[in-house]
């Protein structure tokens, strides 16, 4: 405790209002939005985790989905000891696996080509939660498949019976003949034709290789899944114990499984309440932040209960762009990110962002463009998935989201800003957070180049970054859990370091005007806002605010 990093975000890039690249002696530029990066065997040494923080990175993710607890346990070391050397703030959120049914193993000797077995249009498929491994039987000599070419002759193609193992019990009794039966997030696809006993026997319209833990979607089928299995609370049990920052819920269809979760942390552990209520929560309280996942076209029809419930929000565009037409996850994730805005609650858009850079050292065009208009469409955090976690150039890919933040930035920059807060906010009434909008109104008034506060569970700095800033946001807190937290939200840099000795909010300006200095956020005669109370260090003490002036002797805190 007590040390505290002045190089805020990394990387940064001086500027001016008028200058697009670096121009000596003005401030430096603070990326905005959030970038979340999964750890995996790509990234978990200590060196590549120190290098991912510098490059950018805010939140680590450990996706439940893959490895063991002690293996998310050694990660989480790493992660924590990096954050500890460079003194920054940095928040660890654990992704649970939820209801994903998937295909048990398969063996090898299927293909000379590698693991798995090769699926082919009109082949039969059984499904079945007893098999143990694959198997492949000659069934007759079915329907021709077409040859190359233009006139070419039809040659035919033996059919085959294949059965697949799946970990999901009830999936014949589910699943109706018809419904859509799709592999490996929809690369593979076939149409149910009946239940037999507890096997469902599918016909293959578009074949592919499937291999061991595949997961398997079901868009037609009302499935009774709980929302959190056993495996899940294991995992929840596991996060608590730890000290996870965040725990995101995966294939939500409505608010009743936020709750679930919600309620289930609280009376884990009821002594921390109040700090996740201030840091980022919305009715219930919790003890982790829950992040729920938009990932099923249930939880577009109950997307707005489910905002209200969670914490936060992720885009889940992978298993949503299977569940639904994928002409419309870019309008559903408008939808989701405005419903955001609206709340005031932390969004994160997730899946294949910079998909190509799992073995490119560059991405492609268009991904460079999904990025960025993510943010254009108001997302607080992107996400990295296979990119960091298994990916050959996990420190480039950030660097280059980075990059493509910092640009798209700049452009927001160019537009006006928006006067309102969200409009929950205004109808609760709540008093920080009209405080936070009056700093907007007056930082816009005075042309202050940045905004510092007080928070110490992150009431305050939540509510700043819920209103259109274009500067920094500094937020300081005496409590650790608060400042990693606060790595989620949109335009703030969280400090960790105890309140001034003699509790005077004076001394506390003090150190701001160090700090900003230092990090090259502000130069003499510059403009800063400050929001406090007294004392400092307690919880829901806000209610100042003051404007200070770069190495002015008077105003600000300077006589309080």
């Amino acid at each position: 405790m007590g040390r505290v990093s002045v190089a805020l975000d990394q990387p940064q890039q001086p500027r001016s209002r008028a200058a697009t690249g670096p121009v000596p002696g003005t401030p430096a530029r603070v990326s905005r939005t959030r970038i979340v990066a999964t750890i995996g065997p790509a990234s978990d040494s200590p060196a590549m985790v120190e290098h991912l923080i510098n490059a950018g990175v805010n939140i680590f993710r450990f996706n439940f989905s893959h490895g063991t607890l002690a293996d998310h346990a050694r990660r989480l070391d790493t992660v924590r000891a990096a954050a500890e050397r460079l003194a920054r703030p940095v928040g660890c959120l654990g992704d649970l696996q939820g209801p994903k049914i998937r295909v048990g193993k398969i063996g090898s000797g299927f293909r000379p080509e590698g693991p798995g077995v090769e699926l082919a249009p009109g082949d039969e498929v059984v499904i079945d939660p007893d098999a143990t491994d694959a198997s492949v039987k000659p069934l007759d000599a079915g329907a021709p498949t077409p040859a190359v070419g233009a006139g070419a002759a039809a040659a035919p193609q033996p059919r085959r019976l294949i059965a697949l193992p799946t970990d999901y019990d009830p999936i014949a009794g589910e699943v109706l003949p018809g419904h859509r039966v799709l592999i490996n997030d929809g690369s593979i696809r076939m149409l149910a034709v009946e239940g037999h006993g507890r096997a469902l026997r599918c016909s293959v319209t578009v074949g592919g290789v499937v291999t061991s833990r595949k997961g398997i979607n079901l868009p037609d089928s009302r499935l009774s899944a709980p929302a959190i299995t056993d495996d899940d609370w294991d995992c929840v049990e596991f996060a608590v114990n730890h000290g996870l920052d965040f725990l995101a819920l995966s294939f939500v269809r409505n608010a009743a499984e936020v709750e679930l979760l919600k309620d289930r942390l609280a009376g884990m552990c009821p002594a921390d309440r109040a700090q996740s209520e201030s840091v980022l929560g919305s009715g219930t309280p919790s003890y982790i932040p829950v992040i729920a996942k938009i990932e099923k076209p249930e939880a577009l029809a109950n997307l707005e209960a489910i905002v209200d419930a969670a914490d936060g929000i992720m885009v889940a565009r992978g298993d949503l762009g299977v569940e639904m037409d994928i002409a419309q996850v870019p309008v559903a994730q408008k939808r989701i990110l405005d419903a955001c805005d609206r709340w005031g609650k932390p969004s994160i858009v997730a899946t294949q962002m910079l998909e190509t850079m799992i073995d490119a050292a560059t991405p492609t065009r268009a991904e460079a463009s999904d990025v960025a208009n993510a943010i254009f469409d108001g997302a607080g955090a992107v996400m990295l998935s296979a990119e960091t976690a298994t990916g050959k150039h996990p420190v480039l890919v950030v660097e280059t989201m980075s990059r493509i933040i910092q640009a798209a930035e700049a452009r927001i920059d160019e537009t006006p800003m928006r006067a309102d807060p969200p409009a929950v906010l205004q109808e609760r009434r709540y008093f920080t957070a009209a405080l936070a909008h009056g700093a907007w109104h007056v930082a816009r008034d005075v042309g202050a180049v940045a905004i510092a506060c007080w928070s110490e569970n992150g009431g305050t700095a939540r509510y700043l970054s819920q209103n259109d800033f274009r500067i920094p946001i500094v937020a300081y807190s005496s409590n650790p859990r608060a400042t990693r937290r606060m790595s989620l939200l949109r335009g703030v840099t969280p400090i960790h370091t105890p309140p001034p000795a003699s509790g005077r909010l004076s001394d506390w300006g003090d150190r701001v005007e160090a700090d900003l200095l230092a990090a090259g956020l502000v130069r003499p005669g510059d403009a800063v806002v400050l929001l406090a109370g007294k004392p400092l260090g307690r919880v829901y003490s806000t209610s100042t605010l003051a404007v200070h002036r770069i190495g002015s002797p008077t105003g600000g805190y300077r006589t309080i």
